[in-house]
């Protein structure tokens, strides 16, 4: 299913590059020279914790290199497939040294890269990307300055199918975005739902490197750091991304910006309601909630 999947969009991503107009004429004369695409992934961390398989873990960084590997590889075969039908090698094809190696003739000169997915990914409703979880439960600040506030619904799940469901557990959930210092819960799970800024720096640039020998272009990663994080800290992140061959590196040090786009916590205030909706929803959030669907 996904190697089908993968090959739609490589024929619908070529099929933008002649449907798309760029404001200059340069920029679209290069982009039909090449015919770049960029094919990706979303929705990482919660193949994760479907897999029980915590972020950042040996299994994980396997798991990504095989998937990312056969995205990339389902994706070039497809170019190729569009390249022998009849719309032929991407114009610049002849003087590439995959052609000077006598590789069969593709569509695309890359197919792959890992977007951010910051908007499309709340639509789809799955997690940012390749990103861990930010937090089990935060404030999204959108564009026209409205707050979401969201807690995991993934969690949600896992706790009321271990019976641990309760409004006094979410409201603690809810006050911090995390579940690592709450006696309650089972180490199992707080491995499981580690959230960003509770990996190492280490594994967020290890989890991006993985991802990036399997594909063609950048990959989009961000490095949470706490508030206390210092230039030395970022120089070793800078050195290390270099070390793993990766094209690009973000860091982003937490509250160093007045506003910002995700928060930690949410505001809480419970309800009366114990039912099994008042457990699912178990609360009442000052503000909109994309997971409350009752």
């Amino acid at each position: 299913m996904l190697g089908r999947v993968a090959a739609y969009a490589v024929r619908f991503l070529d099929d933008v590059i002649d449907a798309s107009h760029a404001p200059i004429r340069q920029v679209e004369e290069q982009s039909r020279l090449t015919r770049k695409i960029g094919l990706g992934v979303m929705g990482f961390a919660d193949l994760l914790i479907a897999l029980g398989v915590p972020y950042g873990s040996p299994e994980s960084c396997s798991l990504a290199e095989k998937l990312m590997g056969f995205v990339t590889t389902q994706a070039q075969r497809a170019s190729m497939a569009l390249a022998k039908e009849g719309r032929g090698p991407f114009p610049e094809f002849p003087g590439t040294r995959w052609a000077q190696y006598g590789g069969p003739p593709l569509r695309n000169a890359t197919v792959t890269t890992i977007a951010p997915t910051g908007t499309i990914s709340m639509l789809a409703g799955v997690s940012s990307g390749i990103e861990p979880l930010f937090a089990l439960a935060f404030t999204r600040t959108v564009l026209d300055g409205r707050q979401l506030h969201e807690i995991n619904p993934l969690l949600l799940v896992a706790l009321e199918q271990r019976h641990l469901l309760s409004p006094d557990l979410i409201a603690e959930i809810s006050a911090t975005g995390s579940v690592t210092a709450l006696p309650g819960v089972p180490a199992d799970l707080k491995a499981l739902f580690m959230t960003a800024h509770e990996l190492a720096p280490e594994v967020h640039v290890r989890m991006q490197a993985a991802f990036q020998r399997h594909t063609d272009n950048a990959v989009s990663k961000t490095v949470n750091l706490p508030e206390t994080a210092t230039p030395a800290d970022i120089e070793q992140v800078i050195h290390l991304a270099h070390y793993l061959r990766c094209k690009g590196i973000t860091v982003f040090r937490y509250g160093c910006k007045g506003s910002q786009v995700l928060s930690l916590g949410i505001p809480y205030r419970s309800t009366e309601d114990t039912g099994e909706v008042g457990l699912r929803a178990g609360l009442e959030f000052t503000g909109e909630c994309r997971n409350c669907t009752v």
